[in-house]
């Protein structure tokens, strides 16, 4: 056991252990056998592990810079490229899911729709998401990160022009319908992109990152449509139009690129490994291999799987309950202007870009779960002046903090999410978790919307109390992210990093350097340290104390 807590192990060793050790708290095994009392075992230690013990954050103190944006430096330019080409993707992918919400009440008006209906769109486009997820997912792990990226930046240039031409309802549905499968295959792609090739150093910090794409994405929307929507004879479609252009320069970035080095080096252990695990796959094609590897992770994994279908339906349920409405909320309720709600609604996007680094960077020395646990409570005593202050001045500063709680929470989740996934199905797991909790919160703009009818303004003509309903949403959404957030699993720090000496020795990689992506060097484990060998085929990065018993 190296003094750096890397232990060595086998490859046959390794799988057995990180089988029975997949959750650094004791208790539930990703198996599908589970006994009672280790189900006993495992709610007695929710409580206890919830929170880090004195030594657990000397230790984190040690291991993580306080000053998180240092690390960042260990990264190559082309860890850089990698994570920036991601982050835009997701970030774009956003803009375009906000197209609706931020233009709700010109589009109601255009195509003669209350805004009820529209919100219908909103809904369709989460349910069908996941089949996106599923698909792309899929063609992720399989054949790669590169084709999956270019083929759904591609579809949605193709889907956001064709929605601006839109002259009847129904077609708007089909093309949402249709936006909602090619907006579910870019997550999970684009956060593997981002994150799996980063120096261990940085991925905390990166996390946050990348997952407040989604908040750059809302904010971006407001200004480009008071800048687009309000000064164009178009209205809403001109934003639409606007937006299918940026996706055809990611295209370009991505082309230019090579494919993901972390997805390479697997593909290359695999390719030396064979299947002597499995006899009976030897003669098999790849694509059957995938699936039934596929299976037995499931399998295996089905507790986490089922768990993070569940949190990330809760984390869904916080921000589309939090944001698909509150533009409506501005103008139809409270009668702000365009440049007031503007002001406000980046008001909450700014503290949502601080709020998701910030507590992502924090959760590197307190844990992803104390850290979702502490953005529940804050969010929570936020709720009162956040739903019923009306004034620009009170609800400003109100709209900043919530957004920076709920969106601090958020910032943990592609970490957190990376982390409890199966390392072989990362895109696949991740994109149809986060897609598969997309789906189970699809209807709450509806929701929210349909309430808020029973509570008429009066003297006003559809306008309805929106943040008497949300206030009374999102408190019970915040209660049940809390729950499931407590009673659930943690893995931090528990990565994978395959050592490129044994593709060498195995001849999975050449000799020369074929490494551009810097591994091996400058922010990254480097191959040439003296606890590295030859006869080692796996480097686990996790804490040596968690695996003692087993090593």
């Amino acid at each position: 056991m190296s003094g750096d807590n890397n232990v060595l192990v086998s490859s046959d060793s390794f799988i057995e252990r990180e089988v029975k050790n997949s959750y650094k708290t004791p208790g539930i095994k990703p198996q599908h056998e589970v006994t009672w009392r280790e189900v006993k075992t495992y709610l007695k230690t929710r409580f206890t592990t919830l929170f880090p013990t004195k030594e657990e954050l000397k230790d984190n103190y040690r291991k993580y810079p306080v000053n998180p944006f240092p690390a960042l430096g260990c990264m190559n330019a082309q860890q850089t490229q990698f994570f920036i080409v991601g982050f835009l993707a997701w970030t774009w992918d956003a803009l375009d899911f906000f197209a609706v919400s931020l233009n709700m009440a010109g589009i109601a008006k255009d195509l003669d729709k209350p805004i009820k209906d529209i919100t219908h769109a909103i809904t369709l486009v989460l349910l069908l998401r996941v089949i996106g997820a599923v698909i792309f997912g899929y063609l992720g792990d399989r054949f790669g990160r590169k084709l999956p990226y270019c083929i759904s930046m591609a579809l949605i240039i193709v889907i956001q022009i064709a929605t601006g031409f839109v002259k009847t309802f129904p077609a708007f549905l089909g093309c949402r319908a249709l936006f909602g499968i090619v907006m579910g295959s870019i997550y999970g792609v684009a956060s593997a992109t981002s994150l799996e090739n980063a120096p261990e150093e940085a991925k905390s910090i990166l996390s946050g990152i990348f997952q407040e794409g989604y908040a750059m994405g809302y904010l971006l929307g407001v200004v480009f449509k008071r800048a687009i929507v309000d000064n164009s004879p178009h209205g809403w479609r001109a934003f639409f139009w606007f937006s299918a252009g940026p996706p055809a320069l990611f295209i370009v970035w991505r082309l230019l690129l090579p494919e993901s080095h972390a997805f390479v080096k697997r593909k290359a252990l695999e390719a030396a490994d064979g299947t002597k695990t499995d006899e009976t796959l030897n003669s098999s094609k790849p694509t059957d291999r995938f699936w039934s590897n596929a299976k037995s992770a499931i399998i295996q994994h089905w507790i986490t799987l089922v768990y993070l279908v569940i949190l990330m339906a809760m984390f869904n349920f916080s921000s589309h309950g939090s944001q698909d409405l509150f533009p409506t909320m501005l103008t139809k309720q409270y009668d702000y202007s365009e440049d007031a709600s503007t002001v406000t609604n980046s008001a909450a996007n700014i503290g949502a870009l601080v709020g998701g680094i910030l507590v992502a960077h924090v959760s590197s020395f307190i844990g992803r779960r104390c850290a979702i646990f502490l953005c529940c409570l804050g969010g929570g005593a936020l709720l009162y002046p956040w739903g019923f202050i009306s004034s620009p001045r009170g609800l400003n500063p109100a709209v900043f903090f919530l957004q920076f709680f709920v969106q601090g929470a958020w910032g943990v989740v592609p970490i957190h999410l990376t982390e409890l996934s199966p390392v072989e199905f990362r895109a696949f797991v991740t994109g149809v978790a986060y897609q598969m909790g997309n789906m189970i919160s699809s209807a709450s703009s509806t929701i929210e919307a349909t309430i808020g009818e029973r509570f008429p303004i009066e003297g006003k003509e559809d306008a309805f109390d929106y943040g008497k309903v949300m206030c009374i949403f999102m408190g019970c959404v915040f209660a049940g992210l809390l729950i499931t957030t407590v009673l659930g699993p943690e893995n931090k720090g528990g990565q994978v990093v395959v050592d490129d000496h044994v593709l060498r020795s195995r001849g999975s990689l050449e000799n020369h350097d074929d490494n551009p992506y810097g591994f091996g060097r400058r922010g990254s484990l480097d191959s040439s340290h003296s606890a590295f060998k030859p006869t080692v085929e796996y480097v686990a990065r996790v804490d040596a104390s968690h695996y003692q018993a087993s090593v």
